[in-house]
């Protein structure tokens, strides 16, 4: 997908450096991650694409499919309740770059990829406590509505579970 100096891939080798900074950038929303553990997360993704401005990664998403081998607390909210979903583990934008629709290209890529293998929801979650009202305008807008909320870690951290279903 290509809209003017933008452009949606894959993720490739090189490009883990640039996810790892994105994602320290943004850690306050998302969760730490190294390049170990960038790498790790990607060999159990369905979908690892990065959004590029100029030839340079500004964005990326990282999304889990039902059945794979990850212990998160979030994504086994979403197994226990659904039996085929991709799951958005992390969507990073570069604060530079918002506005320009990254997002919004990176999951309607996305949505496509879901559609393309017969995948009928897309499930995701943001932060209510504290609250993250960027990521719940955006994720409304994209048709996504509540299935569920749960604490997390102490309980200083409250989510919402959200899910869209592809009809």
């Amino acid at each position: 997908m290509q809209a003017g100096a933008s452009l949606i891939r894959a993720a490739g080798d090189d490009d883990f450096t640039a996810i790892v900074a994105l994602n320290a950038a943004e850690v306050r929303h998302t969760s730490p991650m190294d390049e170990d553990r960038a790498r790790h997360l990607a060999s159990l993704s369905a979908y690892l694409r990065v959004a590029t401005l100029d030839g340079r990664v500004v964005a990326f998403l990282l999304a889990m499919r039902a059945g794979a081998d990850y212990r998160n607390d979030n994504f086994a909210w979403f197994a226990a309740r659904y039996p085929d979903f991709l799951y958005v583990d992390r969507i990073v934008v570069d604060a530079s770059v918002q506005g320009h629709r990254l997002g919004s290209a990176l999951y309607g890529d996305l949505f496509a990829f879901a559609r393309e293998r017969g995948i009928p929801r897309i499930t995701c979650e943001f932060n209510v406590v504290p609250p993250n009202e960027p990521s719940r305008l955006f994720h409304a807008r994209h048709g996504f509505v509540e299935a569920g909320r749960q604490w997390l870690g102490d309980g200083h951290k409250q989510v919402s579970m959200q899910v869209a279903e592809l009809a």
